[in-house]
């Protein structure tokens, strides 16, 4: 591993937190103070509908994305990848530095001598997926919804500069807190499943209205706002783990926080995320900035 040059000035710590189904109207309904401190919050838009294929894509440096009209496709990759030189206080990067590995941490930790880590909250981002690629350390957090536990894990290396991926549960249904009693959690009938898949229940969910004389198979509107106000009230709460993660982390860190994907608390029928085209699906927060 390359050590870091002395004639340069160092480069910069960067912490890539993923809120995990976080919708973007919910994050700014839940006004999150510290967070807001990094910059101007942005509606962007993510490039996969569920956690897997839009983590591949955050880890190729392709970040949730605007929706600029009359450019070309191939132009805005290059620009979007060159703001990396911001985040990590370099003067040289461009989407030709990711080939032919098209792998942020493995770029990071091969070419710029970081440490680079991985805490995630869901299992379908467990160690031994593809997504386990070019990490110092990678881990499977034991709860899928204690960012403050990540907090804890979390250390910076005096010599070499330290990239972190987060994957943050809380945001993610059943939008519960660490300390709330999994029996008091809300449960979908028919759509909840085996906890341990809890990545794979909420995929794809359409709702089915109760007509005369038949059972509900599903939440009522009522209910279904209930679990939106549930994930308004996890950003509130993140906000404030945020704020002790930001007194931990080293002066010279850059930060962006955003969400790989949306989420649908019965917008047209549905409930969840995935195989569903929907523009509450792709709508994520974007906010990002270097704490000084």
């Amino acid at each position: 591993m390359p050590s870091i040059r002395l004639d340069r000035k160092p480069f910069n710590n960067y912490l890539l937190i993923i809120l995990d189904s976080c919708r973007y109207d919910a994050f700014i309904r839940a006004r999150p103070q510290t967070m807001r401190k990094l910059g101007k919050v942005e509606k962007r838009w993510s490039y996969a509908s569920w956690t897997s294929p839009s983590h591949y894509n955050l880890l190729m440096g392709l970040l949730p994305h605007t929706s600029p009209r009359h450019v070309y496709a191939s132009e805005y990759y290059k620009h979007d990848i060159f703001r990396f030189n911001e985040r990590l206080g370099a003067d040289d990067i461009s989407f030709g530095s990711l080939i032919p590995h098209l792998n942020l941490p493995t770029f990071l930790q091969n070419s710029l001598g970081y440490r680079t880590h991985g805490l995630v909250s869901l299992p379908v981002l467990n160690p031994k997926t593809p997504i386990n690629t070019g990490f110092t350390s990678y881990r499977l957090m034991e709860k899928h919804n204690d960012m403050r536990a990540m907090v804890r894990e979390m250390h910076f290396h005096p010599e070499h500069p330290s990239f972190y991926l987060l994957n943050v549960g809380e945001t993610h249904y059943p939008y519960a807190l660490p300390d709330e009693p999994p029996d008091q959690w809300p449960r979908i009938s028919g759509v909840h499943g085996v906890f341990k898949h809890i990545d794979d229940h909420i995929v794809g969910g359409r709702l089915i209205r109760k007509k005369a004389g038949e059972a509900e198979k599903f939440f009522d509107d009522k209910k279904l706002k209930v679990l939106r106000h549930r994930q308004i009230d996890a950003v509130k709460y993140l906000d404030n783990v945020v704020e002790e993660l930001f007194d931990l982390v080293p002066k010279n860190t850059y930060v962006t926080i955003t969400a790989d994907h949306g989420e649908l608390f019965g917008e047209d029928g549905y409930f969840g995320h995935g195989p569903i085209f929907h523009e509450k699906v792709f709508e994520v927060p974007f906010v990002e900035g270097k704490i000084r």
